[in-house]
């Protein structure tokens, strides 16, 4: 994991973006993740926790970071993006990502870093927060996700049929008649399923709902039925998502909410689409009513994804005014 030659030096790098370090890091269980650091060595220590789960890292989300400013990581979760082994889904566990990101923590030397996080993203912020709350010198999160099975019924099956009508049909289109009495569990249980024919449809199907779901003005609002067959460009999120939902996102019922005393002192703010249709501004509320130091930030003619208007500048400033306020912890 060896800097470039300038880091630290009041050289000017060419891209202020680009890694600084970047390397496979060996976390065990036959695990290789994917790890890399932006801005300068001794800025404020920051993590960037991707969604999905599943999704990775893309270069951007290293744009969300001061590169004058802070000491940023960037990682790809196990199963995701760069990692290796790609959609790997044995040993893949809260508590394994729990884990890994406290050896990420302990491998740079940070003795606090400020946690940043959107979707499953906050989710995993939330549960690494309340696992280990002296460690965390701030929080920021975007579109809440409690990892729960309601939020995901309400998101798909209510939400769904009532702004979507014609996609909502598609999607359950996808399913055998015998299946669709329980559409999630359908649709985890043939994601999961060995057979390709039974789980690409199944898995395209559930990815392309879930695009459309989470942008404000989605530039389609129906699957294209015949294309949910090609084999090509498989992306690993759906599949590590029905690996991670048909469990519970391994946790207890309403861990975050019922937990969420554990996150007393640490400051954070929540930048919430006013209507995102996933994680709907409801569950920000929640949180935040058991977390007195959280503040919502709300983006208005906005839904659930980073790109939706203004979102990612909220965000941005989110991060920007949390440094400001903890102020930089010592590594």
């Amino acid at each position: 994991m060896a800097p470039d030659a300038d880091a630290g030096k009041s050289i000017k790098r060419a891209d202020p973006f680009a890694p600084l370090t970047s390397e496979q890091l060996a976390v065990g269980d036959g695990h290789d993740i994917y790890v890399e650091s932006i801005g300068r060595p001794d800025g404020t220590p920051a993590v960037y926790l991707h969604g999905g789960p599943g999704s990775g890292c893309q270069p951007d989300h290293r744009r969300l970071f001061d590169p004058e400013r802070f000491h940023a990581v960037l990682f790809d979760q196990r199963g995701a993006g760069r990692s290796r082994p790609k959609g790997g889904r044995e040993a893949n566990t809260l508590a394994h990502l729990i884990a890994d990101m406290e050896m990420i923590r302990e491998k740079f030397g940070f003795e606090r870093w400020m946690i940043v996080g959107g979707s499953w993203g906050a989710t995993l912020a939330l549960a690494y927060a309340q696992a280990h709350p002296d460690r965390i010198s701030g929080i920021v999160l975007r579109a809440t996700f409690l990892g729960t099975i309601e939020e995901i019924e309400n998101g798909f099956l209510k939400v769904l049929p009532r702004f979507y009508p014609g996609l909502y049909d598609d999607f359950m289109s996808v399913l055998p008649e015998g299946e669709r009495a329980q559409p999630l569990q359908a649709y985890f249980r043939r994601i999961l399923e060995s057979n390709p024919d039974v789980h690409i449809p199944a898995a395209r199907a559930w990815g392309e709902t879930e695009r459309i779901l989470s942008e404000h003005t989605p530039n389609r609002t129906r699957l294209d039925l015949p294309a949910l067959n090609s084999s090509r460009n498989m992306p690993a999120t759906p599949f590590v998502e029905a690996h991670y939902f048909a469990n519970d996102c391994f946790m207890q019922p309403s861990q975050l909410l019922r937990e969420a005393d554990k996150l007393k002192g640490i400051p954070g703010i929540i930048v919430q689409g006013r209507y995102d249709l996933l994680c709907p501004p409801a569950t920000s509320h929640a949180l935040a009513a058991v977390w007195q130091e959280a503040e919502i930030r709300f983006v208005e003619g906005a839904g659930h994804t980073l790109y939706d208007p203004g979102v990612r500048d909220a965000v941005m400033k989110a991060i920007a005014d949390m440094a400001s306020r903890t102020g930089k912890q010592e590594q």
